[in-house]
């Protein structure tokens, strides 16, 4: 999965959005302790700038060193970089020892994971009953009716092909996604909740945030243009169809969250 973004690792770093701080809200709200929290899949440390606003210490791990290269250096933010499997005796030398981890974060990521082995590692670190795990997705953007109307048959016609097939868990809102874990204190079941980015963003920042797509890059490496001239010239009549240049360009986000409770 690493492979797949170490190329536009600088793209990446640069246009991801930022998540809301109504979703670090939420989640802090549902877990009881703020010490220690693990944000596994962290690339260019997107989450783990926010969780180090909340929590006391926050590690920060990534299978890609080149992703690391660009995170946000912070006192409090230890980043290591990880093999993508990790036996228990490293998960506790390269992040923490045993029921010590109050919350584990993973931003967009979780649908490349080894889900069995990864949920093991979870509820090993993780304090019991109420240690919390959060994995949030975010979906296609959505800026007007115009833009929209060229970016639909780009996203689901001209880079399909290129898609891993882990993608449609985050097309289905992660909503069927094994998440083996219990309600968090107050909800009935673990989600989808829905939270949503907005991001200000002209024309040219918005293609960079395509390549930095994996479908984008896979194509590349294939030999295929995804953004031929023609798309572009389409992307640019409808972008300036109102004559504002900067634009909201809007994510909607996803989020399951549970606690790992005494069973598991």
């Amino acid at each position: 999965m690493a492979e797949l973004f170490i190329k536009q690792a600088k793209q990446y770093a640069k246009t991801r959005p930022s998540y809301p701080p109504e979703l670090f809200q939420f989640i802090a709200s549902h877990a009881p302790h703020h010490n220690l929290a693990w944000d596994v899949g962290t690339g260019s440390g997107q989450a783990a700038r926010s969780l180090a606003g909340i929590y006391k210490n926050v590690i920060a791990t990534d299978t890609s060193p080149k992703q690391l290269e660009y995170a946000s250096k912070l006192p409090n933010i230890r980043y290591q970089c990880t093999s993508p499997i990790m036996s228990f005796s490293e998960l506790e030398q390269n992040v923490a020892k045993q029921s010590s981890v109050d919350l584990v974060t993973i931003a967009q990521a979780i649908h490349w994971f080894d889900l069995p082995k990864f949920y093991q590692q979870v509820k090993w670190v993780l304090k019991k009953p109420h240690g919390v795990i959060a994995a949030w997705c975010y979906t296609a953007p959505q800026v007007n009716d115009s833009v929209d109307a060229v970016f639909q048959p780009f996203y689901t016609v001209d880079c399909e092909p290129y898609w891993e097939p882990q993608r449609k868990m985050v097309d289905d809102k992660y909503i069927s996604i094994d998440f083996p874990f219990e309600a968090v204190d107050g909800k009935e079941n673990t989600g989808p909740f829905e939270f949503v980015i907005e991001k200000l963003m002209d024309l040219d920042t918005y293609f960079t945030y395509l390549r930095s797509w994996s479908a984008y890059q896979t194509a590349k490496d294939k030999g295929v243009e995804l953004l031929t001239d023609n798309v572009v010239e389409n992307f640019k009549r409808a972008w300036n169809e109102n004559g504002h240049s900067q634009k909201v360009v809007r994510y909607p986000v996803y989020l399951r969250i549970g606690k790992v409770g005494n069973n598991n």
